[in-house]
Order: C-alpha cells, then structure tokens, then sequence
C-alpha cells in the first residue's frame, strides 16, 4: 500500500494525539506528538526557572536551545513513544496544567519553532507518519496527501482536559482548565510565527459530538481514499 503523510492540526484537548495514535496504530505508521517536544520545551524552560507566571526570559531560553536534546521512545508495555528530555522521561510532568500554562508562550518564540520544526521535518523525510500539532500541515509538512484540521467548541474541550487530569489525580478546577484552553486558544491563534490556522486543502472534522471510535472510523475512511489516489 502507498505511504503517505497525516497532518492533524487543531485547537488544543481536540484529541489529536489519541485520533494520531490509532492511525499510527492502524496503518503500521510513526507517529510524532509535537505537542510533547514544546512541551519538553516548556518543562525545560521552568525547571531552569527562564519563565514563571510573571516572567519569561526568552532571551536566556534560545541561548540555552543547543542544551536541549530531545527524543522518543518506544514503550513496548505501553504501545506508543514517550518524551525523553535530555536522557530523562518527561512524559508524565510535561502533561500537567503547569505546563499547560506555559507551553504554547515558549511556542511562540520563532528560534524554538525553527528547531523543533526541523526535527519534525527529519523524521518524516519516508512519510509513513502521522503527526499532531498547530502548524503541521501549514509548515511543517505543507505537501502532505491528508490534512485534517480537530475542533470542538472550548467547554467541551476544557471538560475533556478536566476529566482527564483528574482520572491521573490532579488537583484542578474545571474554570481553571477552561481558562487555560481559552487563553491558548488565543497566543495559538495569534502568535505571528506559525499561527494556528486551518490549511486550505485540509478537512475540518468538528468533534465536539464524536466519540472517539466514530471518529476513528471517519478519519480512517479518508485515508482510505487519499491512498486509492497518490
């Protein structure tokens, strides 16, 4: 079968990296979370105390940029790759709403952008990938043969992320996680280097009234159509 490559865009807690993940899964692909490596990113810049709730040294944080190594690997037990930050596996920390808070202001700065969209760009030189993120199919991989751009409306996102993070045992309030979608929401779609937007050749898949396994199968069929025709 023809391998092609996804690009799953969208607005943050849309389930990007859940839909990515069982493709991958599906069709035997790689699958890349970029969400981790900005978060790593994040984790990075707060464990080295570069930002905090009123203060972001950005300057501080593009020199310290050639310190950072990022990598995935896979977790047999587990069934997909996790994010390792300098030899040390982040996947648990870089998931918390902290994080959250500060991920998509270290996203925005353009020399970060610059180096993790090169490394994306490495690994899906054989396509054969799924990839999640905000500028996946604008940037990163503009050519892609399937584009697909994840939306629901913010309480029903917030309400996903909340549900979520109290399942791992986080101590959150729901306004506090709707609070933070919406100012994401806001710095993504606004910020001047890669500002998340829907590509013009990607299909818009509102999923604020799918489940999962529907949308699965309606994400799967698309596939199935765009590899009858490369």
């Amino acid at each position: 079968m023809k391998k092609i490559t996804i690009a799953i865009d969208g607005f943050s807690s849309t389930g990007k990296s859940t839909l990515a993940k069982q493709l991958a899964k599906e069709l035997e692909y790689v699958y890349v979370d970029t969400g981790a490596m900005y978060r790593a990113v994040a984790y990075f810049a707060m464990q080295n105390k570069f930002i905090g709730n009123d203060f972001f040294n950005k300057e501080t944080l593009i020199t310290a940029l050639p310190e950072i190594q990022l990598e995935f690997r896979f977790n047999g037990d587990l069934g997909f790759a996790e994010m390792y930050l300098n030899g040390e596996n982040v996947e648990k920390p870089i998931r918390t709403i902290e994080v959250s808070n500060f991920v998509s202001k270290v996203a925005e700065v353009s020399e970060v952008r610059a180096k993790l969209v090169e490394q994306q760009q490495e690994m899906g030189t054989n396509k054969a990938i799924v990839m999640d993120g905000r500028d996946i199919g604008t940037v990163v991989f503009p050519n892609a043969e399937l584009k697909i751009f994840m939306t629901a409306s913010a309480e029903t996102r917030a309400q996903r992320r909340f549900d979520e993070l109290e399942q791992k045992g986080d101590n959150v309030s729901y306004e506090d996680v709707l609070k933070n979608v919406v100012e994401r929401d806001y710095i993504d779609t606004h910020r001047e280097d890669s500002p998340l937007v829907i590509a013009d050749d990607a299909i818009e898949i509102d999923n604020s009234y799918l489940n999962k396994e529907e949308q699965f199968a309606a994400v799967l069929e698309l596939v199935n159509d765009v590899v009858k025709t490369v």
